[in-house]
C-alpha cells in the first residue's frame, strides 16, 4: 500500500518545542510512604493521608544521603514535539523512560522544521568539555536561516515526489533531515527525570556542570517546571542537593 501525498501541506518553521503534561501519579507524599515502610511496614500506610510538608527533612535527608529508590513510586507522562535530533539525544536516556514516537513508516511525516530563534546562540568556542556558544552575527543568523530553509523545502519536496511515484513511506522518509519536528510520548518517574534533568540542562545550583544543547534543554526545562509543580519538596531538595539525581 502506498501514499497519496496531501496537495494542501504548507511547510512552517518553529523555534520552539512543546511538552504536555498528560498523565501522571506523582506526589512527595509518594517518596514519604515508600521510604517509611523499611522502618513501619503496614504503617507506611498512613503517608498518604498526611501533609509532606511535615516531613520535608526525610525527602532531604533522603536526597542528600542519595537513598534513590523512594523516588521512583511516582509517574509523570509527557507529550513532546521537537526536532528529531533532540529525541535521538533523548533516547540515550533508558534506565526508567519509556518512549512512542510517532513512525514515518505509518504516517506521511508533516513539512514542520526547526530553525534557531534570534536568541539561540550559533557560535562555538572552546574545547570540548571547556567550550561555549555566544551569539553569532547578524550575517550568520541569515545564513543558518536560509541555508536551513532551503535545505528543508528541498527535502520536503522530494518526499512528496517519491509518495507521489508510488514509493512506500519508509523508504521516502530518508531524504528526510533530523531538523524536521516529531512527537513521542515519554514516561519517568521522578528519579529518572532528576537524572535527565542533571544531564541535560545548565543551573546555577548544579554541582556537577553540564553542557546540553540548547533544544534538549528547553524540553528539559519545561519538564522541569511540570514535576515542580507535582513534587515541589522533592523539587526543592534536589536544587538544594547539587542537582544530583540520588
Amino acid at each position: 500500500m502506498t501514499d497519496t501525498p496531501a496537495d494542501d501541506l504548507k511547510p512552517s518553521f518553529r523555534s520552539d518545542v512543546t511538552v504536555e503534561l498528560v498523565k501522571h501519579s506523582a506526589a512527595d507524599s509518594d517518596v514519604l510512604w515508600a521510604a517509611r515502610v523499611s522502618t513501619a511496614g503496614e504503617q507506611s500506610l498512613e503517608e498518604l493521608t498526611k501533609d509532606p510538608e511535615r516531613s520535608k527533612g526525610l525527602i532531604n535527608y533522603l536526597m542528600r544521603d542519595r537513598h534513590g529508590s523512594p523516588f521512583e513510586h511516582n509517574s509523570m507522562t509527557f507529550f513532546v514535539s521537537a526536532p528529531i535530533f533532540v529525541f535521538r539525544e533523548f533516547m540515550r536516556h533508558r534506565v526508567g523512560w519509556s518512549y512512542n514516537e510517532e513512525s514515518g513508516r505509518y504516517r506521511e511525516l508533516q513539512p514542520v522544521f526547526y530553525i534557531p530563534g534570534e536568541d539561540r546562540r550559533l557560535v562555538q568556542q572552546g574545547r570540548p568539555g571547556k567550550y561555549e556558544f555566544v551569539s553569532g552575527t547578524d550575517a550568520q543568523h541569515e545564513i543558518v536561516q536560509r541555508s536551513m530553509q532551503e535545505s528543508y523545502l528541498q527535502a520536503y519536496e522530494r518526499y512528496q515526489e517519491m509518495l507521489a511515484a508510488g514509493i512506500a513511506r519508509e523508504v521516502a522518509r530518508s531524504v528526510l533531515p533530523v531538523g524536521l519536528f516529531s512527537s513521542m510520548y515519554a514516561t519517568c518517574n521522578a528519579r529518572s527525570l532528576m537524572h535527565f534533568l542533571g544531564l541535560r540542562t545548565q543551573h546555577e545550583l548544579a554541582r556537577v556542570p553540564s553542557f546540553p544543547q540548547r533544544e534538549i534543554e528547553m524540553v528539559g526545562e519545561r519538564m522541569e517546571a511540570e514535576w515542580a509543580r507535582l513534587m515541589p519538596l522533592t523539587h526543592a531538595a534536589f536544587n538544594a542537593n547539587g542537582r544530583v539525581a540520588p
